[in-house]
């Protein structure tokens, strides 16, 4: 037996003696470094979650300040985010809190908000992230998401709702079609008069479905609004943040808050986290990616969108993968995949991403330049 493991079981005896506890902590990081409120703001939040949930253990990367809390640190935001995978992939830490993170392209995440006069939580999925190129599909997965969140915070059936935006119609049939093939999900109905499970406005306010399906960009809008309606703007102080990042054969649990994400929001998310690691949300994700498989979610996109999927996947041969550091803003969320394969073309390695401020492409340092100049020309 190492001195980690003696030391922990001696962490463990000692809050048993202390609090009449005895169980394994969840650890949860969070990195303190990029929130336009300071790190002492993400460091309030990291103390209020570890004085109130007395199953976590708050771990900090980044700038420790004056707190007591376990810090690994960093002096960049890039720094935060390395030492948090690493210490995700040694298993070191159970799940993170980070802001600013760029997913690979089939990542998005899913928000928890809470909402106004009811008090009612309320899943947004998605609110970061890209979980595929073509809008209709990221929204059928986006679905897929939302439930998948959903049951690992343990709603057994969760009541899926679909945003009236654009899209919203062919979402709807495609995923009442794969219902038909055998995948497990449920539709919420509107409040409004005519019902149905294409929510209006009324609906995201009430809450009267658990997961609200939408588009990315949306879906960030509206967590934004509904955390920071009472502060102004400029202070995001209610819900849970933009949530985790989940995509098929994705194995770290990283939760995202925006830079304008308060104390309060900061603990919530570190709550949310530990709240999906004791839900096995990963093991949840397995099962649901399998049983998605299992209907032919893929010919079930096909055949309901002819062939404007097809044409989109021309095929361009890919140049060898590089790290990607630099982003490249100003994309149109509709030009995002044309741009990428454009650079492909051109012999420059490049991934879609997320941003706090939109979509981005994702370049290496050496390729910054030669990329812009081929964006630029087109």
């Amino acid at each position: 037996m190492n001195k980690k493991v003696i030391a922990e079981i001696f962490n463990q005896m000692a809050d048993f003696v202390e609090k009449g506890e005895y169980s394994k902590k969840i650890r949860v990081g969070i990195t303190t470094l990029g929130s336009e409120h300071g790190s002492s703001e993400i460091i309030l939040g990291a103390r209020m979650a570890q004085e109130r949930f007395s199953d976590v253990e708050v771990v900090l990367i980044g700038d420790r300040g004056d707190s007591d809390l376990k810090c690994y640190e960093a002096k960049t935001l890039e720094e935060c985010h390395k030492i948090m995978e690493d210490l995700l992939d040694r298993k070191e830490l159970d799940a993170c809190v980070t802001m600013h993170y760029n997913f690979p392209l089939g990542v998005a995440t899913v928000g928890r908000v809470v909402t106004p006069a009811k008090g009612k939580e309320l899943l947004i999925a998605t609110t970061t992230g890209t979980a595929a190129f073509d809008r209709i599909e990221a929204m059928v997965r986006n679905a897929v998401y939302g439930n998948i969140v959903a049951k690992a915070l343990g709603i057994k059936k969760p009541r899926i709702g679909i945003l009236n935006v654009d899209g919203a119609r062919q979402v709807e049939r495609i995923l009442l079609e794969l219902r038909e093939r055998g995948y497990d999900i449920d539709f919420a109905t509107s409040i409004r008069q005519d019902g149905g499970l294409i929510m209006r406005g009324n609906d995201l306010l009430s809450a009267s479905c658990d997961v609200m399906v939408t588009d990315t960009l949306t879906g960030n809008i509206i967590v934004k609004i509904l955390s920071a309606y009472t502060t102004g703007g400029d202070y995001e102080a209610l819900g849970y943040g933009y949530g985790p990042g989940i995509g098929e054969n994705y194995g770290r649990l990283i939760l995202i808050l925006s830079r304008a994400s308060g104390a309060p929001v900061a603990a919530n998310a570190i709550r949310f986290a530990a709240d999906l690691v004791k839900g096995n949300i990963f093991e949840i994700a397995s099962k649901e990616f399998e049983l998605v498989r299992r209907t032919g979610f893929d010919d079930v996109i096909k055949g309901l969108k002819g062939k404007e999927i097809e044409e989109k996947q021309i095929s361009v041969k890919i140049p060898e993968k590089k790290p990607v550091t630099e982003e490249i803003s100003g994309i149109d969320v509709l030009e995002l995949e044309d741009m990428v394969k454009l650079l492909w073309e051109n012999g420059i390695y490049a991934e879609s991403g997320m941003g706090c401020t939109g979509p981005v492409i994702l370049v290496s340092k050496e390729d910054y330049e030669k990329a812009l100049e081929v964006l630029n020309r087109r």
